[in-house]
Parts: structure tokens; C-alpha cells; sequence
């Protein structure tokens, strides 16, 4: 008996609140945005935080620190970043099962504290993946508070865990079931991807609305010179970008009061990763070792190549130290850590861009590609089942199935370089399809597809 009174009660200081709290919003929305992972390595949530700030939105941007957010959500008054305190650090301590249920008690605790303790928000858009303790922790929160539960699907959150862990392991069926259930508890749901949205239908009986990456407007080509003077900053860091003469780099020359690329600078690729399991850097190691035995066996005529890889990630210790044992006369890889301003000059300053990207679940597009594009920069990609969304073989890019097929398309961009006529004229179309590409950015594409759930 005195249970039921005790709930009872309970239920009525809900309700309390409710009424009491639910006025602090109604004069002007707050939109609370979630992300369980580092802010500054969360391009499209914060694109999602920078759009609702623009159409007049204050918003709460929650994650943990890390990588500094872009300057205009750290400079707007109308965003407030909340950081989560990061879990205690216990791999090496106990077991994985312990270490996961830790981690989750902290985190559903930091948490809920956190959205508890804020200002009330009419939406909240979270992430997904990770799907726990994100889903069911911001669903609570959302009827709690009567506010509108939004969900981002990215990729499946059980996908990713089954990399490391395998289908049939405990944890990745109980993943699946807590992503199941609470993600058709969403009110709205947006997706990466046609095959996404479809999958999600047919599968999960969740109807999404496709909101495709996009690039933000820091994404675009540049000048001759903006890329000459980019270069010299990176030559404060990285002797590697120095040219043979004074106020030149490797790539660039300034002559007579003017900006040359230089007729004997070597290729340039670049390729970014988080470095996890979903990108097989094996298979871009092999291929720069074809292209290094072809230029030492004089079977084609082509230039050294500099390699960029941005990106930090778990298993970048474990690659660094492969690429270290490499021997390579030809071939110089690169790994620096680029301030978010910084990134779309190098990948505007490349001749190729390189992705690695397989998909966990075979559903999500690679977003590293749409900044590539931004920047008008045509990309060799790993082919998997929907990347034909984004990159068409020989139309706007060129994409791989294989180490060889990869090679092969190196040794293709780069032989004669920079004076091969064919692959100058393939270069010139796929620079024509990204203009196209660059014509429909992040913000408009959003207000088209997204604004209306937020203003309902």
C-alpha cells in the first residue's frame, strides 16, 4: 500500500514540474543537441547546431571535449556547449564486459545530470551511434519534459560494436534490441542515405527523412595563391612542403610577383580517418607499395608522392608503426593534426583525395567525400553497396573494390604527372560534376529538409 502511494507521489511532482517548467521555453525555442563523442570530430552535428543558431534557435551543443568546436559555434551567443565528463579510464584494469558497464552507469549519470540541470528544451536531436545510454536517457528526458525526442541516424550503433566483437556476441544483441526499441520512439528521425532510410522501413518500421551531407561553405576551392601561402604555414611544422628556393614549396614557386606550381613537384594525395575498423589502411599501404616498386622498376613515368592522412583514431599507433618500417625512397607519408580552418585548404590543395570508408553496416556515406567535393577535389573511394549515392565511377570520382584496382588508379592519375593529357581531361570533368555538387550547401539543403520538424 504505501508503494502505491509512493509512486502516487511521485507521479504528481512530475506532473509539478512539468507545468512549473515547461513555461521557460514557450518564449523561445531551445533545441538541445547531443552527441555522445568529441564535439570537434562531430562535422555534421555541428553543422546541425550552426544551422538552428542561424534560423534563430539557441541551442545546448553536448558532447565531450576533445577537439576544439568551429569557431562560429564557439563565438555565437546563441550556443552554449555543455561538456560531459569523460569516463575513468579502466581498459587496462578490467575486462571488456566490467569496462562496458561502467562506462554506461557514468555516462547515463553525467548524462541525465546535465540535460536535467539545463534549461528546458522543445527539441532535442541526438546522434546515433552510440545508441547507449544516448536513446533511452534523451527519450526519458523528452517525455519527462514533453519535449520533441529527434534522432540523426548516422549508422547502426550494433553495427559498429559487432566490428570489434562479432554478430552473435551478448553485448551487440542487447545493442540491437536497446536501438530497436527506443529508436522507434522518436517523434522525427533524419538518415545519411537512401539504403539508410529504406533499411530503417522495411526493417525497423521507422520512417526517416534523408538528409544528405552536404559541404559547409569552408569547403571550396581555392587560389594559387591562398594554396602557396597555405603551404608555407605547413612548412613552419613540416620541412617536408619546402621548396628548393627561396619563398617556394615543394609545389609552388613565387616568380617574377607571381604564383607557379612547379613543373617538377611531386603528386599529392590526402586521405582522413578516424582509424577505426570501418577503414582498412592495409589496403592503401599496399597500394603506395605498387606505386613505390613501379617508380624503382622504371615501369611508368611517375612523380614522388606525398601522402597526407589527417585524422586521429585507435588504431593510428598500430599503422604508424607499420609505416614506419617502410623503407620507401619514393613515398612520404605524412600524419599531422590540422586546426578544423586549416582542413579544407589541405584538401583544396591536393591533387587527389583518397577514402577508405567501408561502412559498418553498408548504409552510411562517407562525409569525408562531401568535403572533398566541397573542395573540388576529385577522390579514388572504396566501393561498398550505396556509394553510388555519392560517388559515380568515372563521373564524379573513380572508386575501388581492391588494393590493385587502387594502385592501378594511382598509377593512372600520377603517370606523365603533371603533363599526362588524358588524365588531365578525366581531371577537368570530375571538376565540372563537383562544381555542380558545390552549388546546393549544408544550410540550404537543411532549411529545405529539417527546419520545419523544428518549427512545428
Amino acid at each position: 500500500m504505501w508503494s502505491l502511494y509512493v509512486i502516487c507521489i511521485l507521479a504528481l511532482i512530475v506532473v509539478l514540474i512539468r507545468k512549473l517548467y515547461l513555461k521557460a521555453y514557450k518564449e523561445h525555442k531551445n533545441v538541445c543537441v547531443l552527441v555522445l563523442g568529441d564535439l570537434g570530430r562531430s562535422p555534421r552535428m555541428q553543422y546541425h547546431v550552426i544551422s538552428l543558431a542561424k534560423e534563430g534557435f539557441t541551442v545546448d551543443f553536448i558532447g565531450y571535449p576533445g577537439s576544439l568546436p568551429l569557431k562560429e559555434i564557439r563565438e555565437s551567443p546563441c550556443i552554449h556547449i555543455q561538456y560531459l565528463p569523460p569516463p575513468p579510464e579502466l581498459n587496462n584494469i578490467l575486462s571488456r564486459l566490467p569496462c562496458y558497464v561502467i562506462k554506461t552507469l557514468w555516462q547515463t549519470i553525467t548524462l541525465s545530470w546535465i540535460l536535467f540541470r539545463k534549461r528546458i528544451s522543445s527539441h532535442v536531436l541526438v546522434q546515433n551511434p552510440p545508441a547507449i545510454p544516448t536513446l533511452p536517457i534523451c527519450w526519458f528526458y523528452c517525455i519527462i519534459m514533453n519535449s520533441q525526442f529527434i534522432i540523426d541516424w548516422h549508422n547502426y550503433a550494433y553495427t559498429l560494436m559487432a566490428l570489434g566483437l562479432g554478430n552473435d556476441h551478448l553485448l551487440v544483441k542487447f545493442a540491437k534490441v536497446i536501438e530497436t526499441y527506443f529508436g522507434s520512439k522518436a517523434q522525427a528521425n533524419f538518415c545519411v542515405s537512401k539504403a539508410l532510410k529504406k533499411d530503417l522501413e522495411v526493417n525497423w518500421r521507422i520512417k526517416a527523412e534523408v538528409l544528405y551531407d552536404r559541404p559547409a561553405n569552408e569547403f571550396h576551392p581555392i587560389s594559387l595563391i591562398e594554396k602557396h601561402t597555405f603551404l608555407l604555414k605547413l612548412i613552419e611544422k613540416y620541412n617536408i612542403f619546402k621548396g628548393s628556393k627561396e619563398n617556394s614549396t615543394i609545389f609552388t614557386e613565387y616568380i617574377s610577383n607571381k604564383v607557379h606550381l612547379s613543373s617538377e613537384r611531386p603528386g599529392f594525395i590526402v586521405s582522413s580517418t578516424s582509424w577505426t575498423e570501418d577503414e582498412d589502411f592495409s589496403m592503401l599501404l599496399s597500394a603506395l607499395q605498387e606505386y613505390e616498386n613501379a617508380i624503382t622498376k622504371n615501369i611508368c613515368n611517375l612523380p614522388d608522392l606525398i601522402c597526407v592522412i589527417t585524422g586521429k583514431g585507435p588504431l593510428k599507433e598500430f599503422y604508424m608503426a607499420i609505416i614506419k618500417l617502410k623503407n620507401w625512397k619514393h613515398v612520404t607519408i605524412i600524419t599531422p593534426w590540422l586546426e578544423s580552418e586549416d582542413y579544407p585548404k589541405i584538401l583544396a590543395s591536393a591533387d587527389l583525395g583518397i577514402c577508405l570508408h567501408t561502412s559498418s553496416s553498408g548504409l552510411d556515406l562517407p562525409m569525408k567525400v562531401v568535403d572533398m567535393f566541397g573542395c573540388g577535389l576529385p577522390v579514388c573511394a572504396y566501393d561498398f553497396k550505396c556509394l553510388s549515392e555519392l560517388v559515380k565511377h568515372n563521373e564524379n570520382g573513380m572508386v575501388f573494390s581492391n588494393k590493385k584496382e587502387l594502385s592501378d588508379q594511382l598509377k593512372l592519375w600520377f603517370e606523365n604527372f603533371p603533363n599526362n593529357d588524358s588524365q588531365r581531361v578525366l581531371d577537368e570533368k570530375f571538376r565540372k560534376e563537383l562544381r555542380n555538387f558545390q552549388e546546393n550547401r549544408w544550410h540550404s539543403n537543411w532549411t529545405s529538409v529539417v527546419l520545419s520538424y523544428f518549427n512545428k
